[in-house]
């Protein structure tokens, strides 16, 4: 269903008014002294469109960095190289993170040989300090670790050892009070604080080989390599204008490089813990995000239609359709309280759209098919109702009527006329009730 812009449909409804009926107008339609136009209700077609402004989306965007400081041994994917969720990306060497382990790896050897007996008590003291500092050592490795999936796997293999020393921990303490008591023998109590030195070197080396596996960098998902981690400085980060992850991600987007520097990292390059290496962006489903106004969201479901521009592809058009709509709102650049609607992109001939380019959005929220139109210019607000004039044995009369959908340019009349009543179409301020039109 085609749309045109205001003035060249109300153009055309008022050219076929007077083609149809030359005779019926205050003054004929070559000569209109009065400046009212009369005119008929018609059928037609009518599309009520809310019109948005938005942004193309790609599926998902993720930056990938480095979990620890030290340089960037390996890059193992090119600017516009397509990578799958999984695919090894970087390697980081980092010898701090393998002198951790290192450490932990002569831990566990020695952790092997049975407690001596005989001082017990400074025995599980030292224990409990010595997982205490490998519990923070793995704790501060993942904090800086901005791939959210790399650094909650690592947290919750953190908790998981935290639990299970605990346990071994607890059983030692019971040994110990029991042997302190004459309840139980030294050797309850040596095999006890045996197996919670065993549980807390185990859980500081896995914890630390964890730290040293994460430096082996990964897509987290399938997409396009873009090196670095956001677009050039002065524009909005990746994770803002291209992914669909909202505004946590968007906040946890590092910050873009300077002007006219290169992104890339050379390999054998320092790095710190965050430092964006690449960035993988997920175009096999592309949308849009509009801003949709207050007073026109509550028209627009999901399923609804519409219609796509880019500012960047001047005269192409994409269909689209609206997949989701926000329940809270966002504040539009000049105030106003806007929600934002999610809609899919479908495929069209013409030039490919890229993340992040600026859209038009315009969704068919409501059509009517073969009803009963007129122009919007003739209905007018009278006591809170809208109505229309009509002309009656040459006469001017205010008649009531109910809209149905309404397009920019013409509307639809639910009750109140019927196709081929003559109505005012123009200069509709100028009728009183009553007044000839003939």
């Amino acid at each position: 269903m085609a749309l045109v812009s205001r003035t060249p449909r109300r153009t055309l409804v008022l050219l076929t008014a007077c083609a149809l009926l030359p005779s019926l107008t205050a003054a004929s339609c070559d000569d209109e002294p009065s400046g009212i136009t009369v005119g008929a209700a018609a059928r037609g077609d009518v599309a009520e469109v809310v019109e948005a402004s938005g942004a193309v989306t790609a599926r998902a965007a993720a930056t990938v960095t480095a979990p620890a400081g030290g340089t960037l041994e390996s890059l193992r994917a090119e600017p516009g190289m397509s990578v799958r969720k999984g695919q090894v990306v970087a390697i980081i060497d980092s010898p701090a993170a393998q002198q951790r382990l290192d450490a932990a790896a002569a831990a566990l050897d020695a952790s092997r040989t049975p407690v001596a007996t005989g001082g017990f008590s400074s025995a599980r003291t030292r224990t409990d300090a010595e997982a205490d500092r490998s519990f923070d050592d793995a704790r501060e490795a993942a904090d800086k670790i901005t791939d959210p999936v790399v650094k909650k796997a690592l947290l919750a293999q953190l908790a998981a050892a935290q639990r299970q020393y605990r346990a071994a921990a607890d059983a030692a303490d019971a040994a110990v009070a029991s042997l302190e008591r004459g309840v139980a023998g030294v050797g309850q109590a040596v095999s006890a604080l045996s197996a919670a030195q065993r549980v807390q070197a185990q859980q500081a080396y896995d914890l630390a080989a964890a730290a040293v596996d994460a430096l082996t960098l990964r897509a987290p998902v399938s997409g396009v390599v873009q090196l670095g981690g956001t677009a050039p400085a002065g524009s909005s980060s990746i994770a803002e204008v291209l992914s669909n992850a909202g505004p946590a991600a968007a906040a946890a987007a590092p910050a873009g490089p300077l002007p006219g520097v290169d992104p890339a990292i050379p390999e054998g390059g320092a790095v710190g813990a965050g430092t964006p290496i690449l960035t993988i962006v997920d175009t096999s489903r592309l949308g849009v995000t509009a801003e949709v106004d207050e007073t026109d969201v509550l028209l627009v479901k999901p399923g609804t239609t519409g219609t796509v521009e880019l500012d960047a592809a001047g005269g192409a058009s994409y269909r689209a359709t609206v997949r989701a709509i926000d329940l809270l709102p966002t504040t539009s650049a000049r105030g106003g309280v806007s929600y934002r609607v999610q809609l899919d992109l479908i495929s069209e001939k013409g030039p490919a759209p890229r993340p992040g380019m600026s859209a038009i959005v315009r969704l068919h929220v409501r059509e009517a098919d073969n009803a009963v139109t007129v122009p919007a210019g003739a209905v007018i607000s009278s006591g809170g109702r809208d109505t229309v004039w009509t002309v009656r044995d040459g006469k001017a009369a205010q008649v009531p009527v109910t809209l149905g959908v309404q397009g920019e340019d013409v509307v639809q009349v639910a009750t109140g006329l019927t196709a081929g009543d003559r109505i005012v179409v123009s200069g509709t301020d100028q009728v009183t009730a009553g007044q000839d039109l003939r």
